[in-house]
């Protein structure tokens, strides 16, 4: 066999591309199937049908590229960039939600800076942005948990609204969200900041519906999901602990700061620890070996600039949720954080 050769990152383990691929979609079942279990079946539709759009865009470039479709398509990466990007909208967003944001993921994200390997920006958030800011309606329109709901959406009617925009009785998603006493239900970090941006007290915010246990309803099973997925990834030696602890770390110490500094005005340490997509963020997006910071000094700059993002975004910031503008911030930097945290030369 000849001398491959190859950009960074380098992995250390004896594990090809597709076998860490694998093991960070198997890492990240017990979040899907909490997500599933608190959300409905959409999660999983989206899911099927994301792989399925992801695979097929993935061979389509790739002979467009005049490359082989199914050297790709072994890697699993499409699979991951799917997975991510499925779990993070809601689970009736429409099918065409899915489609563009593969699109973008696949297509730009991804092969127009060269393919695996060469693309700065991980591709599932810049999806994710752009339909973000591209469809904010579509993006936000979260059902509240089962457990809140009178009547939880169906498997049938979770695929009709999907692929047609009504359920089999002709309702549309808003009237489902809105439900019989017509107010819609929000993630709690949307209600909280909205609450609190009104004037209301943490107390009062607080006793909305969607806020019990740890950190709003269902939200908090799903992010220890994700953190038990995360953990066997470090066990396995898929990722290293330094951009998750990081990342914590620093969400962590900004959420304190803040507490004691202006008691009242922000979400709580657990509240952002065990909220949003903080989990799935620190353990299966921020860790991207390919647009990540490649030492490990470097690596730590780097999950910390990612928790503190988040922090400054959710307190301050126009969106909920600040995860994925919070990767994409670092993903910029990576070149200067790599650049100043370059290792002294043996001997010097």
């Amino acid at each position: 066999m000849g001398f491959f050769i190859a950009s960074s990152p380098h992995a250390r383990v004896k594990r090809s591309t597709a076998d860490m691929m694998k093991w960070v979609a198997l890492c990240a079942l017990p979040g899907l199937l909490a997500q599933s279990y608190f959300f409905g079946f959409g999660t999983l539709i989206q899911l099927t049908f994301a792989i399925i759009i992801a695979l097929l865009l993935e061979a389509g470039v790739m002979l467009l590229r005049k490359r082989p479709a199914s050297f790709a398509l072994r890697d699993y990466s499409a699979v991951v960039t799917a997975w991510l990007l499925a779990v993070a909208i809601p689970p009736l967003s429409p099918w065409w939600i899915v489609v563009i944001g593969l699109i973008f993921a696949i297509l730009i994200g991804k092969h127009l800076y060269g393919g695996l390997g060469q693309n700065p920006f991980n591709p599932a958030m810049v999806a994710y942005v752009v339909l973000l800011i591209s469809f904010p309606v579509q993006m936000t329109s979260w059902l509240a948990p089962g457990e809140l709901t009178a009547e939880p959406v169906s498997l049938l009617n979770s695929f009709s609204l999907i692929f047609t925009g009504f359920n089999v009785d002709g309702l549309s998603l808003q009237q489902i969200r809105t439900g019989i006493d017509g107010v819609t239900m929000a993630t709690p970090l949307d209600s909280l900041k909205t609450s609190l941006r009104a004037g209301h007290t943490m107390a009062e915010a607080m006793a909305q519906p969607q806020f019990s246990g740890l950190a709003g309803v269902g939200w908090e099973w799903v992010n220890l999901a994700y953190l038990a997925g995360g953990l066997a990834l470090l066990k396995l030696r898929v990722i290293n602990w330094h951009i998750p602890f990081s990342y914590l770390g620093g969400l962590l110490v900004a959420s304190v700061l803040m507490m004691l500094l202006a008691p009242g005005t922000t979400a709580s340490p657990m509240m952002h620890m065990l909220s949003g997509a903080t989990m799935l963020g620190a353990f299966f997006i921020a860790t991207d070996p390919v647009t990540a910071s490649t030492t490990t000094r470097g690596r730590l700059i780097y999950g910390a600039f990612i928790g503190v993002m988040v922090f400054i975004i959710r307190s301050w910031g126009g969106f909920p949720d600040g995860v994925a503008f919070a990767v994409l911030l670092a993903n910029m930097c990576v070149p200067l954080i790599d650049y100043y945290s370059k290792p002294r030369t043996y001997g010097h």
